[in-house]
């Protein structure tokens, strides 16, 4: 079992993802908001964060950069977590700090098993 910490404002994936989660034995954490993700993750340390990068708060760029630049949460385990499918997100993502990348909508059958691979 894992702690995952999930930070996403669109309420249905953050349930969804939660729920998939749990039922894989996982415990979860949850923030609409990249500013409370941004402490949670400080203050909890959990073995992985994924981490929209649409947040209308702060955009996940920015929140990533909080995270690293913190001396106990900046080596957190931390995927893109995001709508944008284009051609070369992903390897944007990598490029920019994170540890992988995944992209919505989320996929029933392999959800928790995609997001398994990125644990420490």
């Amino acid at each position: 079992m894992a702690t995952i910490l999930v930070v996403e404002d669109t309420p249905a994936n953050l349930a969804l993802a939660t729920k998939l989660l749990r039922v894989a034995g996982h415990e979860v954490l949850t923030s609409d908001t990249a500013a409370a993700g941004v402490a949670m993750a400080r203050d909890r340390l959990p073995d992985l964060v994924l981490l929209d990068l649409g947040l209308p708060d702060m955009d996940g760029w920015q929140a990533l950069r909080e995270i690293r630049a913190d001396a106990r949460a900046g080596a957190l385990r931390i995927v893109a977590f995001t709508a944008d499918a284009m051609v070369g997100d992903r390897e944007r993502a990598l490029a920019g700090g994170f540890d992988g990348y995944m992209s919505k909508p989320i996929d029933f059958a392999t959800f928790a098993e995609g997001v398994e691979r990125y644990l420490p």
